[in-house]
């Protein structure tokens, strides 16, 4: 039989099948992306408000790290990992047992609570270093006793507070704990199904990585969500209730403002010979009776008179008078 050489259409053909038997390639603008939606679960948190809490939540971590530094004289490092939108029912399902959930109230939002979760490992480095530890704590598998709640309790306050503070410029939050629970389904805080939003933070130290969860509804964020535009101009509050606390809020920021306070004694003349004999230690006399009055000033400018004495052991002032501000226009100047 003579031998015959095949063709290259044919060795593509015997090795690759008829083109009649491939399915024909599908044109790239053809192809569909099909993404999956959850009637039940919308995603409500657009890109534009995703950056806006990572930002906030990603400040929150920065602060907490900073506080909690100072407090337990050792380097702790705050990581936000998400912020993420579950139902509560997925969310008490990434919760261990026994947890350290602090559950907190929110204000007039009809009933609304929220949820501090703080990881085995980061509890029990509070309790260790807040009561003198080496900052190497025996993470022990079982829930905290009273006394090691109340000790945690103080860092879930702070974290409710700059919890509060985040979401100011957004929606007011007032939030005040309530209780601990270290089963995860007595957290009933809401049905299983309801959104929550969850923001996600991994805390290093003591040599071990934990987690920090905070649990907040979306009923309560409703408006930081449906806004139409989104800027963080506040609304001015219309109830006297609302005018109230802001009032408060301001007087308690200018409470706590410093400012330098100086005595100013009357003039006195000394000779040269008295002002060069000067030493540390040495005793000046000025002359001046001991209830002359002094001159108290603020931030370099007059606003008291008051006599100098003593208090204990420290010097002191009595204010006696509050000096006049001056006015424009005053002995004829305009």
């Amino acid at each position: 039989m003579a031998s015959e050489s095949l063709s290259q259409q044919e060795i593509d053909l015997l090795f690759g099948g008829s083109a009649a038997t491939r399915p024909a390639p599908v044109p790239r603008a053809q192809r569909i992306d099909v993404q999956v939606y959850d009637f039940r679960r919308p995603n409500r948190i657009s890109k534009d408000r995703m950056r806006a809490l990572e930002a906030m939540y990603g400040l929150l971590a920065k602060s907490l790290e900073s506080w909690l530094t100072s407090r337990v004289r050792e380097q702790v490092e705050i990581m936000l990992l998400g912020v993420e939108q579950f139902s509560f029912g997925e969310f008490l399902l990434s919760l261990p047992t026994p947890c350290n959930s602090y559950v907190f109230d929110i204000a007039d939002s009809g009933g609304q609570q929220g949820v501090i979760d703080f990881g085995r490992e980061f509890a029990y480095f509070v309790v260790d270093r807040f009561l003198g530890g080496n900052g190497v704590p025996a993470v022990l598998d079982r829930a905290l006793s009273p006394l090691e709640r109340m000790i945690v309790r103080l860092v879930a306050d702070r974290v409710q507070t700059l919890l509060s503070e985040a979401w100011q410029d957004h929606v007011r939050l007032e939030l005040t704990l309530n209780r601990f629970e270290s089963i995860p389904d007595m957290l009933q805080i809401a049905n299983r199904e309801d959104p929550v939003l969850v923001a996600n933070m991994e805390v290093l130290a003591g040599g071990h990585r934990s987690s920090l969860l905070l649990c907040l509804p979306f009923a309560v964020l409703e408006k930081f969500f449906t806004s139409s535009g989104f800027s963080r101009v506040r609304v001015v509050p219309g109830t006297a209730r609302d005018r109230a606390a802001d009032r408060e809020a301001i007087e308690e920021t200018l409470r706590s403002t410093h400012v330098s306070v100086s005595v100013r004694l009357p003039a006195v003349r000394l000779s040269m010979r008295d002002l060069s004999s000067l030493r540390p230690g040495g005793v000046l006399l000025t002359g001046l009776a001991p209830d002359t009055e002094a001159e108290v000033l603020v931030s370099g400018k007059p606003r008291f008179r008051g006599v100098a004495g003593r208090v204990g052991r420290k010097v002191a002032v009595r204010i006696t008078a509050v000096e006049e501000p001056d006015r424009p226009g005053a002995n004829g100047e305009n």
